[in-house]
């Protein structure tokens, strides 16, 4: 037999891990940048819609997790990080229907200990 010379490369299955991967990085980074979090809002038979782009968004997780602005924060650092901010601005709280209560007020006792005066709570519309 004759050793032949390879005169080109079989590069379809190179194609086809790269597709694979830039559609996991392509997914991913559409998470990242929308940033939610994923929860389970209550819903209520008329809510009302409040969407400000100056709003603080605080998210508390199934888990009892507390986020803001998609930084996972314990209780503590979200009182430091809200000591810095107008007390006039509008706090919009996005609460997971199954996560505890005591949860939920520690987190309006603290809004309420720093005098916000503009807190919502984000629910969606029965049926959605």
């Amino acid at each position: 037999m004759e050793d032949r010379e390879f005169s080109y490369i079989n590069v379809i299955p190179l194609v086809d891990i790269m597709l694979v991967l830039l559609t996991i990085v392509l997914t991913k980074a559409t998470f990242i940048v929308q940033g939610e979090i994923p929860i389970n809002l209550p819903s209520a038979e008329n809510p009302e819609e409040r969407k400000t782009k100056q709003a603080i968004d605080i998210t508390i997780n199934k888990k009892g997790e507390i986020f803001l602005k998609g930084r996972k924060l314990s209780l503590k650092d979200l009182a430091k990080e809200l000591r810095a901010v107008n007390r006039k601005r509008q706090v919009n709280l996005r609460v997971d229907k199954d996560v505890r209560v005591q949860n939920f007020v520690s987190i309006l006792d603290l809004l309420n200990r720093l005098r916000f005066e503009n807190v919502s709570l984000i629910v969606k519309k029965h049926g959605d």
